[in-house]
């Protein structure tokens, strides 16, 4: 993917996007599509990242890859960076201790915010592009339990293998059928879900769906991102006339 600015008429905060380098298609919600953000982004893939190796972040070192390719984003002015790998998570205190602009590396850091959100006895239920890599210091690094429910994509699943393949022929309504099956068997499972937190950016452009099905709370990278972008570009009140007494 080559880089890509949204244009806008007034100067605004830009979000700079660190992606893995995949190819499969990037519905409307993907972190991966500018038509998800109404505002402007720039985009930079690390050519050494590709999703074979996001889930052994132990074994195949991509920090300095990472750091790399942030820097020429924040060389070209972006004010705030994220990814778009939810399993980025590894590298979190080492990112944001090294950036001179902050940075939100995945979805998960919503998750301790969300757990203190729920009533007694409700608990955030990570649903994940791999439950068996998804452990360890992937979570515990953003301040995760280690024994958080954490379930995932089937690994024969149309969704993990449009990913790992780079296949991108798969339409939208199987991705969301598999999405929402794979949702219903995990609350079965765990009952005491009281919200969804999507690791997978991939995940996002289903969220709507996972709320409408089963009424519960979605924590994903669009509602991390948008908070974010919050902060770096706080709206302006102008003190009119439209004030309350």
């Amino acid at each position: 993917m080559s880089d890509i600015h949204t244009g806008f008429a007034t100067p605004q905060a830009t979000l700079g996007i660190l992606m893995v380098k995949t190819h499969f298609r990037r519905y409307l919600g993907d972190i991966g599509n500018p038509g998800t953000w109404p505002f402007p982004v720039r985009y930079r893939v690390v050519e050494e990242a590709i999703p074979q190796r996001m889930g052994h972040l132990d074994q195949h070192d991509l920090l300095e890859p990472f750091k790399r390719a942030a820097q020429a984003l924040i060389d070209e002015g972006v004010d705030g960076l994220t990814t778009s790998c939810g399993f980025l998570s590894y590298y979190q205190q080492e990112l944001a201790a090294w950036s001179p602009v902050p940075i939100v590396t995945s979805s998960l850091l919503q998750y301790p915010l969300v757990q203190r959100l729920l009533p007694a006895g409700k608990t955030p239920l990570i649903l994940t592009f791999d439950d068996r890599a998804l452990r360890g210091d992937y979570l515990e690094k953003v301040g995760i339990p280690g024994d958080a429910l954490v379930v995932g994509m089937p690994p024969d699943s149309e969704f993990v293998r449009s990913i790992r393949d780079g296949d991108d022929s798969v339409p939208y309504a199987i991705l969301q059928q598999e999405v929402l099956a794979t949702a219903q068997q995990a609350l079965a499972r765990y009952p005491q879900t009281g919200a969804l937190v999507l690791e997978c950016t991939n995940l996002a452009p289903f969220s709507a769906a996972l709320h409408a099905r089963f009424g519960l709370p979605v924590f994903d990278t669009v509602t991390l991102v948008r908070w974010f972008y919050g902060a770096l570009q706080p709206r302006a009140y102008d003190g009119g006339e439209n004030w309350c007494r």
